[in-house]
């Protein structure tokens, strides 16, 4: 299990990083793509008990 809750971090780490650089750069159609690819790893994350809350992914 701690292999896939690395992977689920990580996914959540790189979306949340892609997002941020989407929104400095002010590019809206990478930021919605971001957004979602945000969305989609925190819900894997929480439907299979990883905690993903925080700030930084971990």
């Amino acid at each position: 299990m701690a292999g896939f809750e690395e992977a689920a971090l990580e996914r959540v780490r790189v979306a949340r990083s892609r997002l941020r650089a989407a929104q400095e750069a002010d590019d809206a159609l990478d930021e919605a793509q971001a957004a979602q690819e945000l969305e989609d790893a925190l819900r894997m994350a929480h439907d299979h008990g990883v905690a993903a809350d925080a700030g930084d992914g971990r």
